[in-house]
């Protein structure tokens, strides 16, 4: 069975293609941009986020020599007065894997207030038939509020964002799940 991270890589695959953009709204340590990077090649660009300098420093790390990756040291609920305005309607993949960055201080994590600001904006960013995909983790403090929080905000978007959520019927409650949102037209 594939864990969540590995489904929405391979969600992501199908549709980000070599030259598209994409943004990697939770950084961390720059396993999905890295993804992201290798899906887009040299003609692509990705954006990418986070509040902590020491994820940016991983990543960063991890990055060296992709020119096409612009990082930024911000929250993601910050898309709209960062990236450019050429990026409205071209982003054809957006990630966000939710919680806090592995290996480091566990109370500092990825909120509802801002993660639905930062869905909020993403939607005038997705290119039609484009993706976001959001790695929900429930086990920590806080979590269970913030995947609750964001399905039930997803549940009041239009007609043509399809959202579709993935989740192991049969394991812990804080199993992370899945919420993919297609943008159809």
């Amino acid at each position: 069975m594939l864990r969540a991270t590995e489904l929405a890589h391979t969600l992501i695959r199908q549709i980000l293609t070599p030259g598209g953009w994409a943004i990697d709204a939770t950084v961390g340590n720059g396993h999905d941009t890295l993804f992201l990077a290798e899906q887009v090649g040299a003609g692509g660009r990705i954006f990418g986020f986070d509040i902590q300098e020491k994820a940016l420093a991983s990543a960063e790390n991890r990055l060296e020599g992709l020119t096409q990756i612009t990082l930024h040291h911000a929250g993601h609920e910050r898309m709209t007065e960062i990236l450019p305005a050429d990026a409205k309607g071209r982003i054809a993949a957006i990630m966000f894997n939710l919680g806090y960055l592995p290996g480091n201080d566990h109370l500092i994590t990825t909120r509802s207030e801002t993660t639905i600001a930062a869905l909020d904006q993403a939607l005038s960013f997705l290119a039609i038939k484009g993706l976001i995909t959001l790695v929900l983790y429930t086990g920590h403090p806080g979590g269970a509020e913030e995947a609750a929080e964001v399905l039930a905000f997803t549940k009041d978007w239009p007609a043509h964002f399809a959202a579709s959520r993935f989740t192991r019927l049969n394991s812990a409650a804080s199993a992370p799940e899945l919420l993919a949102i297609e943008r159809l037209r």
